[in-house]
């Protein structure tokens, strides 16, 4: 479905996304559960800005960037991509060889750059395959191309890193790797699922380093997901916040972290320990564990956690996110 372009300055828009799996079902057996893990969902990006979508394990957020890189074909909602070279295109609709054309726009780098390389095939085979699948350049092109995103990751010199494979390599190469292959038929947007949480510390600021340099360069928006808020501060202008499949709340990165509304955000700041001992932080205590998130009730999904819940949160559905001020969006009925 192609529409109007929006004038907002906005690359992607997401509006009511979900994602439900079936649970219990068989060959001749209609499944009568389903996992939520992504529920009516939506935020928006703008171009040359990076978005952080943060959360615990389990709340969603690698389905969600699966969606928008149509790994997962979504349950319902839209997924807007408004580019200069497609117009605007609504992303959960487009099937077939249209699909092989909008790859070139949306790129996914994964989280873990030991199971994303293909063993059996080289660093160059594994980077110029973007550009054999979508038909650009000869060898001699393709192969010029190759080398001059290795010197761009770091991987100088090319020559001495293009027929090796991956077992030769270190897991910050591998993942600049990574980053090269999503890089090399220059998408507009990149879904980066939590691309340092497998790599040594020493290591990842360099590489965070590289993702921003090359953004900036190319003029690439991130979708970044991580449950680290402080990689989210660095690498986002804006943060949103995901539990159990609802986004909770979303703002401007440094408002969000200096004045968290919701209880989970404010619960997952505090936990966050601060270097100089002479300051106290106070914690905010959460009870319990993260509920199932099959077939939830339709009552706000941290209502068994929260500290602040009353009957009118339990007798009524999961509160909508709602702008407070200056574009801090809340999902609370008590804020």
């Amino acid at each position: 479905m192609t529409q109007t372009p929006y004038t907002d300055g906005t690359l992607v828009r997401v509006e009511g996304l979900k994602k439900h799996f079936p649970v219990g079902g068989g060959l001749f057996k209609r499944a009568k559960s389903h996992i939520y893990a992504v529920d009516d969902v939506n935020f928006a990006i703008q171009k040359g800005k990076s978005l952080g979508l943060v959360g615990e394990s389990g709340c969603g957020k690698t389905t969600t960037g699966k969606m928008l890189a149509r790994l997962h074909d979504p349950t319902g909602g839209h997924i807007f991509l408004n580019d200069a070279e497609v117009g605007q295109v609504d992303l959960a609709e487009v099937k077939g060889a249209q699909l092989k054309t909008f790859r070139r726009r949306v790129q996914m780098i994964f989280q873990d750059p030991y199971e994303s390389l293909n063993p059996r095939r080289t660093v160059f085979d594994t980077v110029v395959e973007p550009l054999v699948v979508q038909g650009i350049g000869d060898i001699v092109e393709r192969e010029e191309r190759v080398a001059g995103l290795l010197d761009m990751v770091g991987l100088t010199p090319a020559d001495t890193f293009m027929f090796r494979f991956p077992h030769e390599l270190s897991g910050g190469q591998r993942q600049r790797v990574a980053i090269a292959r999503a890089l090399i038929i220059d998408p507009a947007f990149i879904v980066a699922d939590e691309p340092t949480s497998m790599l040594d510390v020493s290591i990842r600021i360099g590489v965070m380093q590289l993702m921003q340099e090359l953004a900036d360069r190319f003029g690439v928006s991130y979708l970044y997901i991580t449950h680290d808020l402080a990689v989210a501060r660095y690498m986002c202008q804006d943060i949103a916040v995901m539990y159990l499949g609802k986004l909770v709340e979303m703002a401007e990165t440094e408002e969000l972290l200096a004045h968290p509304l919701h209880p989970y955000t404010q619960a997952l700041i505090s936990a966050v320990p601060i270097p100089d001992p002479r300051v106290k932080r106070e914690t905010l205590e959460i009870m319990g564990g993260i509920a199932q998130p099959i077939d939830p009730p339709a009552r706000c999904r941290f209502y068994d956690r929260c500290p602040f819940a009353d009957d009118f949160c339990r007798d009524n559905d999961h509160p909508p996110l709602e702008d407070k001020g200056d574009g801090h969006k809340v999902a609370c009925y008590k804020v």
